[in-house]
Protein backbone atom coordinates (compact mmCIF):
# COMPACT_ATOMS: atom_id res chain seq x y z
CA UNK A 1 0.00 0.00 0.00
CA UNK A 2 1.94 2.69 -1.37
CA UNK A 3 0.07 5.36 -0.46
CA UNK A 4 -0.05 4.30 3.45
CA UNK A 5 2.66 6.70 4.67
CA UNK A 6 1.28 9.63 2.80
CA UNK A 7 -1.67 9.12 4.62
CA UNK A 8 0.27 8.92 7.93
CA UNK A 9 2.03 11.59 6.86
CA UNK A 10 -1.77 13.72 6.50
CA UNK A 11 -3.04 12.32 10.05
CA UNK A 12 0.24 14.02 11.02
CA UNK A 13 -0.10 17.63 9.42
CA UNK A 14 -3.63 17.26 10.80
CA UNK A 15 -2.27 16.61 14.91
CA UNK A 16 -0.04 19.18 14.59
CA UNK A 17 -3.03 21.62 13.37
CA UNK A 18 -4.64 20.48 15.83
CA UNK A 19 -2.09 20.90 18.74
CA UNK A 20 -1.98 24.70 17.66
CA UNK A 21 -5.71 25.80 17.39
CA UNK A 22 -6.32 23.61 20.74
CA UNK A 23 -2.74 25.62 22.31
CA UNK A 24 -4.47 28.92 21.14
CA UNK A 25 -7.62 28.21 22.11
CA UNK A 26 -6.33 27.67 25.95
CA UNK A 27 -5.47 31.35 25.72
CA UNK A 28 -8.73 31.84 27.32
CA UNK A 29 -10.65 30.60 29.79
CA UNK A 30 -13.83 30.99 27.54
CA UNK A 31 -12.68 28.46 25.56
CA UNK A 32 -9.77 26.33 27.41
CA UNK A 33 -12.12 23.51 27.76
CA UNK A 34 -12.54 23.00 24.18
CA UNK A 35 -9.02 23.37 23.33
CA UNK A 36 -7.84 20.51 25.54
CA UNK A 37 -10.65 18.26 23.61
CA UNK A 38 -9.01 19.78 20.00
CA UNK A 39 -5.61 18.81 21.53
CA UNK A 40 -6.70 15.18 23.02
CA UNK A 41 -8.24 14.51 19.51
CA UNK A 42 -5.14 15.68 18.15
CA UNK A 43 -2.72 13.45 20.14
CA UNK A 44 -5.43 10.62 19.21
CA UNK A 45 -4.97 11.17 15.58
CA UNK A 46 -1.34 10.90 15.59
CA UNK A 47 -0.52 8.02 18.03
CA UNK A 48 -3.18 5.96 15.46
CA UNK A 49 -1.58 7.52 12.79
CA UNK A 50 1.71 5.91 14.38
CA UNK A 51 0.10 2.27 14.17
CA UNK A 52 0.09 2.62 10.70
CA UNK A 53 3.79 3.25 9.49
CA UNK A 54 4.80 0.23 7.71
CA UNK A 55 7.68 -0.57 10.02
CA UNK A 56 6.14 -0.45 13.16
CA UNK A 57 7.09 -3.41 15.46
CA UNK A 58 5.69 -4.99 18.25
CA UNK A 59 2.74 -3.74 17.97
CA UNK A 60 0.74 -5.53 20.70
CA UNK A 61 3.43 -4.48 22.85
CA UNK A 62 3.35 -0.66 22.34
CA UNK A 63 -0.53 -0.80 22.57
CA UNK A 64 -0.49 -2.93 25.71
CA UNK A 65 1.34 -0.12 27.23
CA UNK A 66 -0.58 3.01 26.14
CA UNK A 67 -3.60 0.95 27.57
CA UNK A 68 -1.78 1.03 30.81
CA UNK A 69 -0.93 4.70 30.75
CA UNK A 70 -4.24 5.98 29.37
CA UNK A 71 -6.24 3.87 32.07
CA UNK A 72 -3.55 5.23 35.12
CA UNK A 73 -3.96 8.67 33.90
CA UNK A 74 -7.63 8.47 34.02
CA UNK A 75 -7.92 7.26 37.47
CA UNK A 76 -5.09 9.58 38.80
CA UNK A 77 -6.73 12.17 36.86
CA UNK A 78 -10.23 11.87 38.20
CA UNK A 79 -8.98 10.97 41.93
CA UNK A 80 -6.57 14.14 42.39
CA UNK A 81 -7.56 17.18 44.61
CA UNK A 82 -7.12 20.81 43.21
CA UNK A 83 -4.39 21.48 45.70
CA UNK A 84 -2.64 18.14 44.83
CA UNK A 85 -2.91 19.58 41.04
CA UNK A 86 0.38 20.98 40.36
CA UNK A 87 2.56 18.31 41.80
CA UNK A 88 0.65 16.11 39.34
CA UNK A 89 1.33 18.06 36.21
CA UNK A 90 5.10 18.08 37.43
CA UNK A 91 5.01 14.52 37.84
CA UNK A 92 3.58 13.80 34.29
CA UNK A 93 5.71 16.58 32.76
CA UNK A 94 8.60 14.46 33.83
CA UNK A 95 7.46 11.51 32.72
CA UNK A 96 7.11 13.35 29.03
CA UNK A 97 10.69 13.81 29.89
CA UNK A 98 12.14 10.78 30.94
CA UNK A 99 10.45 9.07 27.54
CA UNK A 100 12.16 11.29 25.73
CA UNK A 101 16.04 10.61 27.43
CA UNK A 102 14.93 6.80 26.77
CA UNK A 103 14.12 7.52 23.38
CA UNK A 104 17.51 9.05 23.33
CA UNK A 105 19.07 6.01 25.66
CA UNK A 106 17.81 3.40 22.81
CA UNK A 107 18.88 5.15 19.84
CA UNK A 108 22.52 5.25 21.65
CA UNK A 109 22.69 2.12 22.36
CA UNK A 110 21.32 0.73 19.08
CA UNK A 111 24.19 2.34 17.52
CA UNK A 112 26.84 0.35 19.87
CA UNK A 113 24.84 -3.01 19.87
CA UNK A 114 27.73 -4.03 17.49
CA UNK A 115 30.47 -3.38 19.81
CA UNK A 116 28.78 -5.23 22.88
CA UNK A 117 30.73 -7.99 24.44
CA UNK A 118 29.05 -11.52 24.43
CA UNK A 119 27.04 -12.97 26.45
CA UNK A 120 28.73 -15.47 28.83
CA UNK A 121 26.22 -16.24 31.02
CA UNK A 122 22.30 -15.69 31.69
CA UNK A 123 22.05 -17.26 34.62
CA UNK A 124 19.98 -14.86 36.99
CA UNK A 125 22.45 -15.00 39.51
CA UNK A 126 24.56 -12.75 36.73
CA UNK A 127 22.81 -9.41 36.33
CA UNK A 128 25.29 -8.03 34.15
CA UNK A 129 25.09 -10.92 32.14
CA UNK A 130 20.83 -10.09 32.44
CA UNK A 131 21.73 -6.59 31.15
CA UNK A 132 24.08 -7.30 28.25
CA UNK A 133 21.54 -9.93 26.93
CA UNK A 134 18.66 -7.57 27.79
CA UNK A 135 20.93 -5.23 25.95
CA UNK A 136 21.57 -7.62 22.69
CA UNK A 137 17.89 -6.91 22.49
CA UNK A 138 18.32 -4.31 20.74
CA UNK A 139 18.69 -4.07 17.32
CA UNK A 140 21.71 -2.73 16.25
CA UNK A 141 20.82 0.64 13.62
CA UNK A 142 21.91 2.50 10.97
CA UNK A 143 24.18 5.31 11.49
CA UNK A 144 23.10 8.61 12.40
CA UNK A 145 24.16 11.85 10.49
CA UNK A 146 25.68 14.61 12.91
CA UNK A 147 23.42 16.63 12.49
CA UNK A 148 20.68 14.11 13.84
CA UNK A 149 22.93 12.39 16.45
CA UNK A 150 23.93 15.81 18.12
CA UNK A 151 19.84 16.64 18.25
CA UNK A 152 19.79 13.05 19.92
CA UNK A 153 22.20 13.59 22.82
CA UNK A 154 20.90 16.99 22.73
CA UNK A 155 17.07 15.95 23.20
CA UNK A 156 18.36 13.01 25.89
CA UNK A 157 20.14 15.76 27.84
CA UNK A 158 17.37 17.87 28.54
CA UNK A 159 14.95 15.43 28.97
CA UNK A 160 16.85 13.74 31.68
CA UNK A 161 16.80 16.96 33.47
CA UNK A 162 13.35 17.78 33.10
CA UNK A 163 12.53 13.81 34.69
CA UNK A 164 14.91 14.08 37.67
CA UNK A 165 14.03 17.69 37.76
CA UNK A 166 10.40 17.24 37.94
CA UNK A 167 10.52 14.35 40.28
CA UNK A 168 12.35 16.59 43.05
CA UNK A 169 9.33 19.14 42.59
CA UNK A 170 6.56 16.90 43.18
CA UNK A 171 8.52 15.92 46.03
CA UNK A 172 8.50 19.37 47.07
CA UNK A 173 4.95 20.26 45.88
CA UNK A 174 3.68 17.23 48.29
CA UNK A 175 5.56 17.78 51.18
CA UNK A 176 8.06 14.98 51.08
CA UNK A 177 11.01 17.20 50.85
CA UNK A 178 12.18 20.27 52.47
CA UNK A 179 11.26 23.12 50.34
CA UNK A 180 14.87 24.27 49.48
CA UNK A 181 17.89 22.10 50.49
CA UNK A 182 21.45 23.86 50.22
CA UNK A 183 24.98 23.35 50.84
CA UNK A 184 28.71 25.27 50.52
CA UNK A 185 29.54 25.65 47.06
CA UNK A 186 26.28 24.48 45.73
CA UNK A 187 26.47 26.05 42.48
CA UNK A 188 30.41 25.03 41.74
CA UNK A 189 28.93 21.10 41.92
CA UNK A 190 26.15 21.84 39.73
CA UNK A 191 28.25 23.54 37.08
CA UNK A 192 31.15 20.45 37.34
CA UNK A 193 28.05 18.12 36.77
CA UNK A 194 26.56 20.14 34.27
CA UNK A 195 30.40 20.32 32.49
CA UNK A 196 30.45 16.88 32.85
CA UNK A 197 27.22 15.91 31.54
CA UNK A 198 27.97 17.88 28.70
CA UNK A 199 31.27 17.02 27.62
CA UNK A 200 30.25 13.59 27.94
CA UNK A 201 27.35 14.20 25.68
CA UNK A 202 30.21 16.23 23.46
CA UNK A 203 31.80 12.56 22.92
CA UNK A 204 28.74 10.64 22.68
CA UNK A 205 27.55 13.56 19.60
CA UNK A 206 31.18 13.26 17.97
CA UNK A 207 30.41 9.89 17.55
CA UNK A 208 32.15 8.45 20.37
CA UNK A 209 29.84 5.95 21.21
CA UNK A 210 30.57 3.58 24.20
CA UNK A 211 28.36 2.10 26.24
CA UNK A 212 30.33 3.84 29.61
CA UNK A 213 30.41 7.06 27.99
CA UNK A 214 26.15 6.59 27.71
CA UNK A 215 26.02 5.76 31.16
CA UNK A 216 27.90 8.40 32.76
CA UNK A 217 26.07 10.86 30.44
CA UNK A 218 22.63 10.07 31.61
CA UNK A 219 23.99 9.62 35.38
CA UNK A 220 25.53 13.34 35.11
CA UNK A 221 22.39 14.57 33.10
CA UNK A 222 19.91 13.22 35.67
CA UNK A 223 22.18 13.91 38.81
CA UNK A 224 22.05 17.69 37.47
CA UNK A 225 18.38 17.89 37.58
CA UNK A 226 18.30 16.65 41.03
CA UNK A 227 21.15 19.32 41.98
CA UNK A 228 19.16 21.79 40.04
CA UNK A 229 15.73 21.78 41.83
CA UNK A 230 16.79 21.10 45.45
CA UNK A 231 17.55 24.52 46.59
CA UNK A 232 14.04 25.71 44.87
CA UNK A 233 12.08 27.60 47.20
CA UNK A 234 8.15 26.40 47.25
CA UNK A 235 7.43 30.02 46.34
CA UNK A 236 9.31 29.88 43.07
CA UNK A 237 7.64 26.35 41.94
CA UNK A 238 5.93 28.26 39.51
CA UNK A 239 8.59 28.68 37.39
CA UNK A 240 10.18 25.68 37.66
CA UNK A 241 7.47 23.57 37.08
CA UNK A 242 6.79 25.83 33.85
CA UNK A 243 10.68 25.79 33.25
CA UNK A 244 10.65 21.74 32.59
CA UNK A 245 7.65 22.04 30.59
CA UNK A 246 9.32 24.15 27.94
CA UNK A 247 12.51 21.66 28.47
CA UNK A 248 10.16 18.28 27.84
CA UNK A 249 8.46 19.89 24.75
CA UNK A 250 12.31 20.73 23.13
CA UNK A 251 13.28 17.20 24.46
CA UNK A 252 10.58 15.48 22.44
CA UNK A 253 10.65 18.01 19.09
CA UNK A 254 14.68 16.68 19.21
CA UNK A 255 13.95 13.24 19.43
CA UNK A 256 11.10 13.40 16.94
CA UNK A 257 13.62 14.80 14.45
CA UNK A 258 15.55 11.80 14.95
CA UNK A 259 12.97 9.13 14.80
CA UNK A 260 12.38 11.36 11.74
CA UNK A 261 8.27 12.22 13.14
CA UNK A 262 6.91 15.43 12.17
CA UNK A 263 3.83 14.98 14.60
CA UNK A 264 6.64 14.75 17.78
CA UNK A 265 8.63 17.72 15.86
CA UNK A 266 5.90 19.97 15.91
CA UNK A 267 4.36 19.16 19.09
CA UNK A 268 7.12 19.19 20.94
CA UNK A 269 8.23 22.77 19.22
CA UNK A 270 4.82 23.98 20.43
CA UNK A 271 5.21 22.68 24.00
CA UNK A 272 8.27 23.93 23.97
CA UNK A 273 8.22 27.41 22.84
CA UNK A 274 4.60 27.61 25.22
CA UNK A 275 6.16 26.88 27.67
CA UNK A 276 9.54 29.07 26.88
CA UNK A 277 7.25 31.92 27.00
CA UNK A 278 5.53 30.99 29.82
CA UNK A 279 8.23 30.73 31.84
CA UNK A 280 9.39 34.33 30.96
CA UNK A 281 5.97 35.96 31.94
CA UNK A 282 6.65 33.98 35.29
CA UNK A 283 10.16 34.72 35.77
CA UNK A 284 8.87 38.79 35.06
CA UNK A 285 6.68 38.02 37.32
CA UNK A 286 8.78 37.19 40.29
CA UNK A 287 10.99 39.61 39.26
CA UNK A 288 13.94 37.01 37.89
CA UNK A 289 15.92 36.95 34.86
CA UNK A 290 15.84 33.37 33.11
CA UNK A 291 19.89 33.12 34.09
CA UNK A 292 18.69 33.84 37.55
CA UNK A 293 16.08 30.58 37.52
CA UNK A 294 18.19 28.32 35.45
CA UNK A 295 21.71 29.11 37.97
CA UNK A 296 20.36 30.84 40.55
CA UNK A 297 19.75 29.49 44.36
CA UNK A 298 15.92 29.90 44.29
CA UNK A 299 14.13 31.58 46.97
CA UNK A 300 17.32 32.73 49.02
CA UNK A 301 17.62 35.62 50.88
CA UNK A 302 18.89 38.85 49.67
CA UNK A 303 21.12 39.59 52.55
CA UNK A 304 21.22 42.30 55.26
CA UNK A 305 18.99 42.73 58.35
CA UNK A 306 15.13 42.22 57.52
CA UNK A 307 12.79 45.32 58.04
CA UNK A 308 10.74 45.32 61.07
CA UNK A 309 7.59 45.31 61.49
CA UNK A 310 5.80 47.59 63.77
CA UNK A 311 2.26 46.98 64.66
CA UNK A 312 0.15 44.31 65.86
CA UNK A 313 -1.89 41.77 64.16
CA UNK A 314 -5.93 43.11 64.43
CA UNK A 315 -8.45 40.37 64.51
CA UNK A 316 -12.22 40.70 63.14
CA UNK A 317 -15.38 38.40 63.53
CA UNK A 318 -16.66 37.29 60.58
CA UNK A 319 -20.52 39.30 61.35
CA UNK A 320 -18.26 42.78 61.28
CA UNK A 321 -16.79 41.53 58.17
CA UNK A 322 -19.69 40.90 56.47
CA UNK A 323 -21.43 44.16 57.59
CA UNK A 324 -17.97 46.08 56.61
CA UNK A 325 -18.38 44.65 52.92
CA UNK A 326 -22.04 44.34 53.04
CA UNK A 327 -21.91 48.11 52.86
CA UNK A 328 -19.36 48.30 50.66
CA UNK A 329 -19.35 49.87 47.02
CA UNK A 330 -16.05 48.15 45.78
CA UNK A 331 -14.72 44.64 46.94
CA UNK A 332 -12.18 42.98 45.25
CA UNK A 333 -11.22 39.34 45.93
CA UNK A 334 -7.83 38.06 46.43
CA UNK A 335 -8.09 33.93 46.60
CA UNK A 336 -4.65 32.10 47.04
CA UNK A 337 -3.08 28.61 47.84
CA UNK A 338 -5.35 28.47 51.43
CA UNK A 339 -8.61 28.87 49.62
CA UNK A 340 -7.48 25.57 47.21
CA UNK A 341 -6.34 24.19 50.99
CA UNK A 342 -9.25 24.33 52.32
CA UNK A 343 -11.84 24.15 49.17
CA UNK A 344 -13.26 27.00 49.83
CA UNK A 345 -13.79 28.61 46.02
CA UNK A 346 -17.69 27.77 46.02
CA UNK A 347 -18.50 29.22 49.28
CA UNK A 348 -16.18 32.13 47.83
CA UNK A 349 -18.15 32.35 45.07
CA UNK A 350 -21.56 32.20 46.84
CA UNK A 351 -20.53 34.85 49.22
CA UNK A 352 -19.76 36.76 46.06
CA UNK A 353 -22.98 36.32 44.39
CA UNK A 354 -24.59 37.96 47.78
CA UNK A 355 -22.55 41.15 47.61
CA UNK A 356 -23.50 41.61 44.03
CA UNK A 357 -26.92 40.86 44.65
CA UNK A 358 -26.91 44.05 46.98
CA UNK A 359 -25.53 46.17 44.72
CA UNK A 360 -21.70 45.76 45.53
CA UNK A 361 -19.31 45.86 42.40
CA UNK A 362 -17.32 42.88 42.97
CA UNK A 363 -14.10 41.66 41.17
CA UNK A 364 -11.76 39.05 41.57
CA UNK A 365 -7.91 39.75 41.80
CA UNK A 366 -5.24 37.13 40.31
CA UNK A 367 -1.59 37.11 40.86
CA UNK A 368 0.27 35.62 37.91
CA UNK A 369 2.20 32.75 40.19
CA UNK A 370 -0.84 32.82 42.79
CA UNK A 371 -1.03 29.28 44.15
CA UNK A 372 1.47 26.39 42.72
CA UNK A 373 1.52 26.44 39.43
CA UNK A 374 0.49 29.08 36.81
CA UNK A 375 -3.45 29.61 36.48
CA UNK A 376 -4.38 27.16 39.66
CA UNK A 377 -6.46 30.18 40.85
CA UNK A 378 -8.15 30.63 37.77
CA UNK A 379 -9.12 26.94 37.62
CA UNK A 380 -10.65 27.02 40.94
CA UNK A 381 -12.25 29.95 40.53
CA UNK A 382 -13.89 28.48 37.11
CA UNK A 383 -14.44 24.85 38.98
CA UNK A 384 -17.22 27.49 41.19
CA UNK A 385 -18.75 28.78 38.29
CA UNK A 386 -17.54 32.51 38.76
CA UNK A 387 -17.66 34.50 35.34
CA UNK A 388 -14.53 35.43 33.57
CA UNK A 389 -15.42 39.15 33.49
CA UNK A 390 -15.11 39.13 37.23
CA UNK A 391 -11.93 38.09 36.95
CA UNK A 392 -8.74 40.81 37.05
CA UNK A 393 -4.99 40.11 36.15
CA UNK A 394 -2.63 41.52 38.52
CA UNK A 395 -1.37 44.52 36.05
CA UNK A 396 -5.62 45.66 35.36
CA UNK A 397 -6.74 45.60 38.83
CA UNK A 398 -3.27 47.28 40.83
CA UNK A 399 -4.51 50.97 39.94
CA UNK A 400 -8.20 50.15 41.26
CA UNK A 401 -7.17 49.02 44.69
CA UNK A 402 -6.68 52.73 46.05
CA UNK A 403 -10.78 53.05 45.25
CA UNK A 404 -11.24 50.15 46.44
CA UNK A 405 -13.67 50.22 49.90
CA UNK A 406 -12.95 46.79 51.46
CA UNK A 407 -10.25 44.08 49.86
CA UNK A 408 -10.51 39.94 51.10
CA UNK A 409 -7.61 38.21 50.94
CA UNK A 410 -8.23 34.75 51.38
CA UNK A 411 -5.36 32.06 51.31
CA UNK A 412 -3.14 34.63 49.81
CA UNK A 413 0.41 35.29 51.27
CA UNK A 414 3.52 36.54 49.43
CA UNK A 415 1.64 37.56 46.58
CA UNK A 416 -0.03 40.27 48.86
CA UNK A 417 3.24 41.15 51.19
CA UNK A 418 4.14 44.88 50.82
CA UNK A 419 7.72 44.04 51.93
CA UNK A 420 8.28 43.14 48.18
CA UNK A 421 8.46 46.90 47.46
CA UNK A 422 10.00 48.23 50.98
CA UNK A 423 12.28 45.33 52.13
CA UNK A 424 15.50 45.08 50.11
CA UNK A 425 16.90 42.38 52.19
CA UNK A 426 13.51 40.11 51.28
CA UNK A 427 13.75 37.30 49.16
CA UNK A 428 11.03 38.06 47.59
CA UNK A 429 12.16 41.89 47.09
CA UNK A 430 11.51 43.23 43.35
CA UNK A 431 8.43 41.12 42.94
CA UNK A 432 5.73 42.53 41.60
CA UNK A 433 2.45 42.42 44.07
CA UNK A 434 -1.25 42.69 44.49
CA UNK A 435 -1.06 46.54 45.55
CA UNK A 436 -3.99 45.56 48.64
CA UNK A 437 -2.15 47.80 51.14
CA UNK A 438 -3.56 50.52 49.23
CA UNK A 439 -7.23 50.08 49.70
CA UNK A 440 -9.47 51.73 52.01
CA UNK A 441 -9.95 47.99 54.20
CA UNK A 442 -8.63 44.86 53.88
CA UNK A 443 -9.50 41.70 55.34
CA UNK A 444 -7.41 38.59 55.51
CA UNK A 445 -8.89 35.41 56.31
CA UNK A 446 -5.87 32.87 57.66
CA UNK A 447 -5.88 29.79 59.83
CA UNK A 448 -2.68 31.05 62.07
CA UNK A 449 -0.39 33.65 62.64
CA UNK A 450 2.27 31.71 60.91
CA UNK A 451 4.33 32.74 57.96
CA UNK A 452 3.70 31.79 54.23
CA UNK A 453 5.08 29.22 51.94
CA UNK A 454 7.96 30.61 51.08
CA UNK A 455 8.65 31.64 54.69
CA UNK A 456 8.38 35.56 55.09
CA UNK A 457 6.90 37.29 57.56
CA UNK A 458 4.02 39.45 55.83
CA UNK A 459 3.94 43.44 56.45
CA UNK A 460 0.37 44.07 55.17
CA UNK A 461 -0.82 41.59 58.12
CA UNK A 462 0.11 44.65 60.59
CA UNK A 463 -1.14 47.32 58.28
CA UNK A 464 -3.74 49.79 60.12
CA UNK A 465 -5.69 49.11 57.77
CA UNK A 466 -5.83 45.28 57.75
CA UNK A 467 -8.05 43.23 60.27
CA UNK A 468 -7.41 39.41 60.14
CA UNK A 469 -10.30 36.95 60.68
CA UNK A 470 -8.76 33.86 61.84
CA UNK A 471 -10.17 29.99 60.99
CA UNK A 472 -10.61 27.87 57.94
CA UNK A 473 -11.09 29.54 54.82
CA UNK A 474 -14.22 27.25 53.72
CA UNK A 475 -15.74 27.89 57.55
CA UNK A 476 -14.75 31.56 57.45
CA UNK A 477 -16.51 31.96 53.96
CA UNK A 478 -19.50 29.93 55.09
CA UNK A 479 -19.74 32.28 58.49
CA UNK A 480 -19.35 35.20 56.26
CA UNK A 481 -22.21 34.03 53.95
CA UNK A 482 -24.71 33.19 56.95
CA UNK A 483 -23.86 36.57 58.48
CA UNK A 484 -24.44 38.54 54.91
CA UNK A 485 -27.90 36.65 54.46
CA UNK A 486 -28.96 37.46 58.22
CA UNK A 487 -28.44 41.11 57.31
CA UNK A 488 -31.49 40.31 54.74
CA UNK A 489 -33.37 38.46 57.10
Amino acid sequence: MSWLPTLVKACYFLAALLFILGLKRMSSPRTARGGIVWAGVGMLLAVLATFALPDMQHRGLILAAVLIGVAAAWWSGRRVAMTAMPQMVALYNGMGGGAAAGIGAVELVAHVRHALPGVPDTSPLRPEAWALDVLHQVPAAAPLSAVALGLGVLGALIGAVSFSGSLIAFAKLQGWLDKRFVFPGQRIVNLLVLLLALAFGAMLATGHLTLPAIVAFFVFALLFGLLMTLPIGGADMPVVISLYNAFTGLAVAFEGYVLGNEAMIIAGMVVGAAGTLLTQLMAKAMNRSLGNVLFGSFGAAAGGAAQEISGSQKPIEAADAAVMMAYAERVAIVPGYGMAVAQAQHKVWEFAKLLIERGVKVKFAIHPVAGRMPGHMNVLLAEAGVPYDLIEDMDDINPEFPNTDVVLVIGANDVVNPMAKTDPSSPIYGMPILDVAAAKHVIVVKRGKGTGFAGIENALFYADNTRMLYGDGQAAAGQLVSELKSLDG
